[in-house]
């Protein structure tokens, strides 16, 4: 069994896992990467991580940040030989047809996978934009990378 796995690596982003009917989401968190070996452990493994880039007024202390985050990311990936693909958000937005408003990820996600919960905490009173948009990439890595068209 291959596992999908979906990272928006934003401040606010999550991680996705597809794996068959099972679906696994979690606020990104570097913490959170052992659950990504715990669940692809003894299956293939494929990985779409949004290609992003340093944001117009963002502080250097914070670019810094993002950028080792960033860097770390594919480094685990590499490590543990998860292939990648560096995915555009125009790219995999454009795929299931997502605006820029960030309830248009939420709807779609919603639409695709309606039983899955998308509140970032058990207290939150909204769904998440960031964990329906790493839902959507491994639902990208899942259709592009896997041969599920």
């Amino acid at each position: 069994m291959t596992s999908y796995i979906g990272i928006d690596p934003g401040k606010k982003g999550a991680m996705a896992i597809i794996r068959g009917d099972r679906v696994d989401l979690w606020p990104f968190d570097p913490e959170n990467y052992r659950n990504v070996l715990l669940l692809t452990d003894e299956t293939r493994a494929v990985c779409a991580l949004e290609r992003v880039g340093a944001m117009p007024g963002q502080g250097v202390t914070s670019m810094f940040n993002f950028g080792l985050n960033y860097g770390l990311i594919q480094g685990f990936l590499m490590a543990f030989d998860i292939p990648f693909e560096l995915v555009t958000p125009q790219r995999w937005k454009k795929a299931f047809e997502v605006t820029g408003d960030k309830n248009s990820s939420i709807a779609v996600a919603k639409r695709l996978f309606p039983g899955v919960n998308l509140k970032r905490t058990p207290g939150s009173h909204k769904d998440d934009d960031g964990m329906a948009e790493a839902l959507l990439l491994a639902e990208y890595a899942r259709r592009t990378m896997g041969g599920t068209k």
